[in-house]
């Protein structure tokens, strides 16, 4: 039997374990992880979230090592995360990220890559093309839901749109609403990655000084659609008060803890509260392939493997961009 090296969170913490390679199964392809990135829901699980115990990672790129049908092995790849069962409406549908008994690559009931090796659904796959590094691939999934906020949404050119949250995904968010509004104004306190979406022509606004922005800030009801990316309980709320009456709220925070929410004026103002999760992978590798958005700047550090603690300890510091595990160096 051959065996891999993994990362393994469990209650107490976390270690690296020598583990078997994965068995693919019906319609499966062994992938060699390239590099994989850690996001916030990697934390997260790290703290507690769904009571998390298994090997995380869902944001990898890989080369495909084993495939029984053959074309695809060699082939640099990424993954659609959501594993459906193949049969029920949702997957019929092509909505696998709904159904009931799905497995989540990293995050539910399936192996992540967070490990040398890992198993994916052959449709799941999507080939990565020359002109993509592997620093950028690695982004697809990230990216793709930050897309998914226009696919759900119809987004005018005028519309006025504030992003909370100058995080990872904030920043993601905002260059993909920015493709379709010139309105998109991220607000966050980390100064060093406003600057960056300044940078690349956004609108910003720094919160750090602000006391209590619902009294004092004149964007107070003023926005279209606002996006709560913030990471924190607190960030609905602060959304709901920003959004103009008729308004939508997306929400993309995924937190451990839990909201306390003023319902009264979501029912006052005709609030719109829209969830907002994964989106389509094909759709992101084509907005970096033809470089319609650029995700260098969003790059904090990389690692290798074999500095997975170190790794984390970056990650999870206040306002860090993606860092990235790189499975080549030793």
């Amino acid at each position: 039997m051959a065996y891999m090296q993994a990362i393994v969170f469990h209650h107490t913490g976390y270690r690296l374990q020598k583990r078997p390679i994965p068995e693919t199964g019906k319609d499966e392809v062994l992938v060699r992880t390239l590099m994989a990135g850690i996001c916030t829901t990697d934390l997260e699980l790290f703290r507690g979230m769904y009571d998390f115990s298994g090997v995380p990672g869902h944001e990898f790129v890989g080369r495909v090592e084993q495939d029984s049908k053959g074309d695809l092995i060699g082939k640099r790849v990424v993954a659609d995360i959501n594993c459906g069962c193949g049969r029920c409406n949702y997957c019929v549908l092509g909505e696998s990220r709904h159904c009931l008994e799905r497995s989540v690559i990293g995050i539910r009931s399936r192996q992540g890559a967070f490990a040398e090796y890992i198993s994916v659904p052959r449709e799941n796959l999507y080939v990565v093309t020359d002109n993509l590094d592997n620093m950028e691939a690695v982004f697809a999934e990230p990216l793709a839901a930050a897309l998914q906020i226009p696919e759900q949404l119809h987004i005018k050119s005028q519309s006025e749109i504030a992003v909370l949250g100058d995080g990872k995904l904030g920043l993601l968010i905002s260059f993909a609403l920015s493709l379709y509004s010139q309105g998109v104004l991220l607000r966050g306190h980390h100064r060093d990655n406003l600057d960056i979406a300044s940078r690349n022509g956004l609108q910003v606004q720094n919160t750090a000084a602000e006391r209590d922005y619902k009294d004092t800030n004149p964007d107070s009801n003023r926005f279209d659609l606002v996006v709560d990316a913030t990471g924190s309980p607190s960030g609905l709320q602060e959304a709901m008060d920003l959004t103009k009456p008729q308004g939508t709220v997306v929400l993309k925070t995924t937190s451990s803890g839990k909201p306390c929410l003023d319902t009264a004026t979501i029912a006052v103002k005709e609030l719109i509260i829209q969830g907002s999760r994964c989106g389509d992978i094909g759709w992101a590798l084509h907005n970096l392939s033809n470089g319609r958005i650029s995700v260098n700047p969003l790059l904090e550090a990389v690692y290798p493997f074999s500095e997975f603690e170190q790794a984390m300890q970056h990650a999870s510091g206040k306002g860090a961009k993606k860092v990235l595990l790189d499975f080549s160096i030793r």
